[in-house]
């Protein structure tokens, strides 16, 4: 891996701050994220953020085909420029956010995997997105901030634990593999980040229509200091007029925090008062 900070220069390349532009320059770390995500010679990658190529490379030497989604045109230029040579890289320039997950999958024939460095601004709602469209996913191995890896991994009970928490631990597998210190990327970001391996569960742990349960888990925790019942009746969704009495025949008290209940809990919950 040449220097990217002389890269960027002889390309005349600025990171962007407002697209969270962090590129990774240890050597040993790509190849740590590379073990993590386990290739196998028929896969199709989908990489978020390729910046330089250098991961693009390394990924398109040992998969079937790698579908790189740039937002950057300059950067997307430079990558078409790099990769020429290699028949099995696409560049997509686009916003990954409006990326059509389902059409890459038609398009491909088979279910992808995802190994990115996602910025961090957009780690969040990106997450959502593949969840939502999980049947197109196999599995997904990214770099993002330490503190949403810890959001996601969160047990009920900690000021961590939240939507995010619920919703990634009730359809994955996920696991924490080691954190990266600031000084392995350029520029140097502000917090450190970690890099997760996600496998779907064979079975879901909620077993409804998936909309409600977010719906009653959001609703919940727009108010997680109130007590479980006043949240509910603080949130905007519908709700039955024998709410307390509802939540009470499941075996939950109404005066405790959401921030306390368990996933299967907020699953009874969101079944008992569904009308």
């Amino acid at each position: 891996m040449i220097s990217i900070k002389r890269e960027l220069a002889e390309y005349g390349f600025t990171p962007r701050k407002r697209w969270g532009q962090h590129f990774l320059i240890d050597r040993n770390i790509l190849k740590k994220v590379i073990r993590t995500a386990d290739l196998q010679k028929g896969d199709v990658i989908l990489e978020v953020g390729p910046g330089l190529g250098e991961m693009t490379y390394v990924l398109a030497r040992q998969v079937k085909k790698v579908i790189a989604v740039e937002i950057d045109s300059k950067l997307a230029g430079i990558l078409r420029k790099k990769t020429s040579g290699s028949s099995n890289v696409e560049i997509i320039e686009r916003d990954i956010l409006k990326v059509n997950f389902n059409q890459l999958h038609t398009q491909e024939g088979q279910r992808l995997k995802v190994v990115a460095n996602l910025p961090y601004q957009i780690s969040t709602p990106l997450l959502f997105r593949f969840m939502e469209s999980r049947k197109v996913f196999l599995t997904l191995t990214l770099m993002l901030q330490r503190e949403v890896a810890e959001r996601m991994v969160a047990p009920p009970g900690g000021k961590a634990y939240g939507p995010l928490s619920v919703f990634v631990q009730s359809v994955s597998d996920l696991s924490i593999r080691f954190f990266i210190k600031p000084s392995a990327f350029f520029p140097v970001p502000k917090v450190e980040s970690a890099v997760i391996h996600m496998v779907w569960k064979e079975s879901p742990m909620v077993g409804f229509e998936e909309t409600w349960f977010k719906e009653v888990v959001r609703g919940c925790f727009g108010y997680r200091r109130k007590r479980l019942v006043n949240a509910l009746k603080h949130s905007n969704i519908p709700l039955p007029a024998d709410l307390e009495q509802r939540v009470e025949r499941i075996g939950i008290d109404p005066q405790r925090r959401p921030e306390t209940l368990t996933i299967p809990e907020f699953a009874r919950l969101a079944e008992a008062i569904r009308q």
